[in-house]
């Protein structure tokens, strides 16, 4: 029985190494999301919505509207900008490939309060990746378990 246990987790450290590179590949191979399409509308000195959640790996198409005058949006760390004016909407289309919050702001002198249009994007990142790593864990914790097993009660 005990032998049986011990292959049972020696089989299990071969599946959790497998599973291993498998989550390491998840982790650094470009996945391809969803296409998200977003409308931003600018007016008064503000952007709605402000703030703007993504995936890693979502593909963006951003539309840019205005409400009042002429305003512009940059998004920094990713480099586009667009801008609008009432009645013509601007379009920008990235990968959205780094996770972290990011700045958008008006890249058109647009009035007083001009400073303060300010926006966020939240790439979050694959959690796909991570479910891997906990049941790889999971895997390798039992492995221990199996392979750690010792005779207790014997007899001589």
């Amino acid at each position: 029985m005990i032998r049986m246990v011990r292959r049972l987790g020696f089989l299990l450290l071969g599946a959790g190494g497998i599973l291993m590179l498998a989550s390491l590949g998840l982790a650094w191979w470009p996945t391809r999301g969803q296409e998200r399409a977003i409308t931003i509308i600018a007016r008064r000195f503000q952007y709605m919505p402000n703030i703007v959640r993504v995936r890693r790996g979502d593909i963006v198409t951003l539309r840019l509207m205005s409400e009042d005058v002429h305003h512009g949006f940059y998004l920094d760390g990713y480099e586009v900008q667009t801008s609008a004016l009432p009645g013509q909407d601007g379009v920008v289309r990235f990968v959205a490939d780094r996770t972290g919050k990011f700045a958008f702001r008006c890249s058109v002198t647009c009035g007083a309060f001009h400073p303060y249009m300010i926006g966020y994007l939240k790439v979050e990142p694959d959690y796909r990746f991570w479910g891997a790593t906990g049941a790889v864990l999971a895997l390798f914790g039992a492995a221990f378990v199996a392979v750690g097993t010792q005779r207790t009660g014997t007899t001589s």
